[in-house]
């Protein structure tokens, strides 16, 4: 029975892979968005962001093609955007809390692209909709000011059905709304850490999913780690106190951080700024598009030292098993089910070193107080005692939410709310009971969650439907507390978070930040009316 259930799910797959090579054809754009400037906004920061393919040394050997942000200042200082030299990322955007903002966006890219500003409350015209995607030798101007806390953020493509592939060869970049604070490392003891996972075929190209239906349905996973857009993993440090902002960029894979000396990692801050006391944790769970900021003292360390940021093993609880790596499915390589070997989802991973020298650098006490954050009262959501309920599963071959998959414009009752009001929303990593049975039960993965448009607090983390062994395995590595805009939703588990409506009406969507599922379409509209 279980070889012929195999058989029988190698078949469906073949068939998925006609039907998402059709739908990864994207959709042009429904609406016409904002080509020019506005004349009555007088921006503080104009950048000129020019997405375009480009062949860059990233291996020994052959260049490789990517696209890449070439970004150029038009207004501002020059603090205000920097680049990772040698890196297929995009630039550092950095800004402060109240100022205005312009981003013309050019499209040099052979398809329809756009820019989504992820983490930030911005008006829904300048969130990236995938409605607002412009083709090949257009533009789309973005101008918001900000108004969110100090915080790392990011922004990367989001065009209907191929923002997977965009955001894979190359197009990602850090948002940085910097703080006052003199209690923090500041200047090179302030670093990003962009974490992504890539594969590369013998002439130094990238390998994406193309004739790997495995691939898609679980999520691409490559076999090389590079860290801020370089393959460098490692970096000299001095005898100092560090703030590491630390993002998940990787299309699906997991990351399980924590020190290879055994310390805690000092947690300070989530997606949505400062948290307000630390945080220790043994490991962090670290899903896609999710950030956190830590606290590292290189200070007592001997000279010559080594200090790795591992990725530990754990179980992610997905009932596809090693199918695409191993086991029946596995075994057929690069046949039938195509793609690379690569290491799976929970496999143990050196991801970056840090070597200790002799320089001394600036050395601080960690504050015990770092910033206050205002509680949501899930009491005052005018859905308290119901909460919206959205379940992620499979079901005809697509990641779906409710049973639906994205429509550019659809939103369903369920999915509008009222401006000025709270509501407390439940996902759940499951099927409402209406699913396929055994073939739902044995396509169960992880889902990071992410909201467009907002930051949310996460109330309540159900694991009563998880798998005990899964659990146990990553159960210390959730942070729980602060603002935050991504989260991870394990198979069997279900999440509470709750949210304010405020400021802006229309259009934003919500979706799973495995970027292969959203693409798959599992993604949707929320409204927020009047």
């Amino acid at each position: 029975m279980k070889n012929f259930t195999s058989i029988k799910l190698i078949f469906l797959l073949l068939i998925a892979t006609g039907l998402s090579a059709c739908n990864a054809q994207g959709k042009r754009n429904s609406q016409t968005g904002s080509g020019n400037a506005s004349s009555d906004f007088s921006p503080d920061i104009e950048i000129e962001l020019t997405a375009q393919p480009v062949a860059m040394q990233l291996l020994d050997g052959p260049k490789t093609n990517v696209f890449h942000y070439e970004a150029r200042l038009l207004k501002g200082s020059d603090s205000n955007l920097s680049e990772i030299q040698g890196s297929y990322l995009g630039p550092i955007i950095r800004v402060k809390h109240g100022q205005k903002i312009r981003v013309i966006f050019k499209n040099n890219l052979p398809r329809e692209s756009i820019i989504h500003w992820h983490g930030l409350h911005i008006p829904p015209e300048m969130d990236g909709h995938p409605m607002h995607a412009v083709d090949n030798g257009e533009q789309y101007v973005y101008e918001f000011t900000v108004v969110d806390r100090p915080g790392t953020y990011w922004f990367h493509p989001h065009p209907d059905k191929i923002t997977g592939p965009q955001v894979y060869r190359g197009l990602a970049g850090l948002f940085i709304i910097e703080d006052e604070r003199k209690s923090l490392p500041s200047g090179d003891q302030d670093q990003p850490l962009v974490i992504q996972d890539r594969s590369f075929n013998s002439d130094n190209q990238l390998v994406y999913v193309e004739g790997s239906p495995m691939q898609r349905m679980q999520g691409f996973l490559g076999n090389q780690i590079f860290i801020n857009g370089k393959k460098e993993l490692t970096q000299n440090v001095k005898k100092g106190t560090y703030r590491l902002r630390i993002l998940n960029g990787s299309n699906a894979r997991i990351y399980k951080l924590a020190w290879s000396d055994g310390s805690d990692l000092k947690v300070i801050a989530t997606d949505g700024g400062l948290l307000e006391k630390p945080l220790n944790k043994p490991y962090l769970i670290l899903a896609p598009g999710e950030r956190v900021e830590i606290w590292k003292d290189f200070s007592a360390t001997n000279s010559g030292e080594e200090i790795t940021l591992e990725s530990l093993a754990f179980s992610s609880g997905t009932s596809m098993g090693r199918m695409g790596s191993g086991g029946m499915m596995g075994n057929m390589g690069g046949g039938m089910m195509g793609g690379n070997a690569s290491f799976e989802n929970g496999e143990a991973m050196h991801l970056y070193t840090f070597n200790v020298t002799g320089e001394e650098g600036k050395s601080l006490g960690i504050p015990q107080t770092l910033s206050e954050i205002e509680e949501i009262d899930p009491v005052n959501a005018v859905n308290y005692d119901t909460p919206k309920q959205f379940h992620f599963y499979h079901e005809r071959m697509n990641w779906v939410i409710n049973g639906e998959t994205f429509d550019m414009e659809e939103v369903a009752d369920w999915e509008k709310v009222k401006l000025n009001t709270t509501e407390v929303w439940q996902f759940i990593n499951g099927d409402d009971g209406s699913g396929m049975g055994m073939m739902q039960d044995m396509m169960q993965l992880p889902h990071p969650a992410h909201i467009h448009g907002l930051q949310f607090q996460i109330i309540e983390r159900d694991i009563s439907g998880m798998d005990a062994e899964v659990w146990n395995s990553v159960k210390d590595g959730f942070i729980n507390q602060g603002w935050q805009d991504t989260f991870l939703l394990m198979p069997g588990m279900k999440v509470k978070v709750v949210m304010r409506f405020r400021d802006f009406t229309g259009k934003y969507i919500y979706h799973c930040h495995n970027l292969e599922h959203e693409d798959m379409g599992m993604m949707r509209n929320y409204e927020v009316l009047p």
